[in-house]
């Protein structure tokens, strides 16, 4: 008698799908956790904290800055933060309201806001 040689592969199939059935089912519940990501000290460095708690400048930098203005701040599509001469208040205001057309407003906002305003001013 002749095996039908399909059966193995809709196995494989049938039990793929109930797999991911019972994945998705776990997760549901789990949404807000899986968004946030795992490790706490992890999710904090990622968002511009430090492990005490304070806003990190150079993580936000990493974060929300090299993509326009280089790696080192120092241009790339952005223009060059370092020796800018522009106060705490003027970044503050920048930061907050953006500039032209290529510098978004609303980046950082509360506590990291004073930290890169001061960060940035700092830049030499």
């Amino acid at each position: 008698m002749m095996k039908n040689p399909i059966i193995p592969y809709i196995l494989i199939m049938a039990f793929g799908l109930g797999l991911i059935f019972f994945m998705s089912i776990d997760g549901a519940d789990k949404k807000a956790e899986i968004a946030k990501g795992g490790d706490k000290e992890k999710t904090e460095q990622t968002e511009g904290k430090s492990a005490s708690g304070e806003a990190d400048p150079e993580a936000i930098a990493q974060q929300k800055c090299i993509s326009c203005h280089g790696d080192n701040l120092k241009g790339n599509v952005g223009p060059n933060l370092h020796g800018t001469g522009l106060s705490e208040a003027e970044v503050k205001d920048i930061l907050t309201k953006g500039k032209g057309g290529g510098m978004p407003a609303g980046l950082v906002q509360g506590a990291e806001l004073d930290a890169m305003a001061k960060y940035i001013s700092g830049l030499k």
